[in-house]
């Protein structure tokens, strides 16, 4: 059931916000630069970060006119779910950073709009907590930091809780390069002594209202869903050596299988063959990922790989993708090439930084009234409508 828009949604309402771009300008001056810096930023020279939303451009669209579209429809399935419209909130690690309410905040925005949310195993808060928030699909991301044992405690927590899929990252075999990072102090902030925070501190105190608020929430939370045991949760930090120690390889999806008995998702895809591996073992969707461009720079952009995945992909799994979507019209050219439904990572985690649940649930209201105007000047009363016909991409994108 819809509930009416939390407390601050006033702030990120029309006029002063109307895109996801205006969310953005509001959350850079909200958070301290190394926090709005590990949100924006991407690898190494950020080639492929810019290439997720420059990549959108390429797509135009060939509408139907003269066309009494009605009221649109934007309902689709995903695993089985029905969703509002077709989109999922993504994992976003250390959210809590963002804003106190972190994961809270999100899987409540998800639920009022009708759709679902994927919880990160790098929350800052318990999964128990995050799963009650939500009444729609909700998905676990897991990482294997910490071990297998580790893993599958978490697993089964997850599972006890009601998260109905888990999704497997499989383009972390080590931390992407990023520069912004290294430069703001983002490892001292997480792991570092006092003494080696103070050339970070006076970002901080330029931020008074997100500093007093990370204070008043206990500082840096800890890794509330990797559980050690007889140590309790691991504390937050920089995960790049952790990644590096726990690589998912195809073979761990067998081991998977056995501790998960619900759908699996692998995140990460940039290629048909990888798609047809997925399917083999036994994933019921892929995502089409390159990490929003955190890790591997000069990969593809993800809508330009879509086609390739979809085709090789089709009648096995279902396809969804994310990276660089900042406005409705780019959901609805995802699902005219053939995904399913879209991830969507910095478009919501703007409006979380400016103003917790009532910013996400801003972001949501203005990508799904983008969706609904697309389709009534494309001529289409719903998401099933939506094909290839509709839109022109570049030739060597086809699949």
């Amino acid at each position: 059931m819809k509930r009416e828009p939390a407390d601050g949604y006033r702030k990120v309402s029309a006029p002063r916000v109307v895109s996801i771009e205006d969310l953005r300008h509001l959350a850079q001056r909200r958070l301290p630069k190394v926090v709005f810096d590990y949100l924006e930023g991407g690898a190494e020279a950020e080639f492929t970060l810019r290439a997720n939303s420059r990549a959108f451009e390429a797509i135009t669209f060939r509408p139907r006119q003269a066309v009494a579209a009605g009221e649109c429809d934007l309902r689709t399935q995903v695993l089985g779910c029905e969703i509002s419209f077709p989109a999922m909130l993504a994992p976003i690690g250390y959210s809590r950073l963002i804003h106190p309410d972190g994961e809270l905040a999100a899987a409540r925005a998800a639920d009022s709009a009708g759709i679902g949310y994927i919880l990160s195993t790098f929350g800052g808060h318990k999964l128990e907590d995050v799963k009650a928030a939500i009444a729609g699909p909700a998905w676990y991301q897991l990482y294997l930091v910490g071990g297998r044992e580790v893993a599958e405690a978490g697993m089964e927590r997850a599972r006890n809780a009601g998260f109905s899929a888990l999704v497997i990252t499989v383009d972390t075999p080590v931390a992407g390069l990023r520069e912004r990072d290294i430069r703001n102090g983002m490892s001292e902030l997480l792991a570092g002594g006092m003494f080696s925070k103070l050339p970070f501190l006076p970002q901080f105190l330029t931020r008074p209202r997100w500093l007093a608020s990370f204070l008043l929430d206990g500082g840096l939370p800890k890794l509330e869903n990797v559980v050690v045991p007889g140590q309790g949760p691991m504390p937050l930090m920089d995960v790049s050596a952790a990644l590096t120690q726990e690589v998912v390889a195809w073979s761990d999806l067998g081991w998977i299988r056995k501790h998960w008995s619900g759908s699996i998702v692998v995140k990460g895809i940039l290629t048909g063959d990888d798609a047809r591996r997925a399917a083999d073992e036994g994933a019921a969707a892929v995502v089409v990922s390159n990490h929003g461009g955190r890790q591997l720079d000069s990969a593809p952009a993800a809508i330009s790989v879509l086609p390739e995945v979809v085709a090789a992909g089709r009648d096995q799994v279902e396809v969804m993708m994310d990276g660089g979507i900042r406005r409705g019209t780019d959901i609805v050219k995802a699902i005219a090439m053939g995904a399913r439904a879209v991830l969507l990572g910095r478009s919501y985690a703007y409006g979380l930084a400016c103003a917790g649940e009532a910013g996400v649930t801003r972001a949501l209201e203005i990508l799904q009234d983008d969706m609904n105007r697309t389709l009534t000047l494309l001529g289409c009363a719903s998401i099933a409508e939506l094909n290839s016909s509709l839109i022109s991409y570049p030739r060597q994108w086809r699949g």
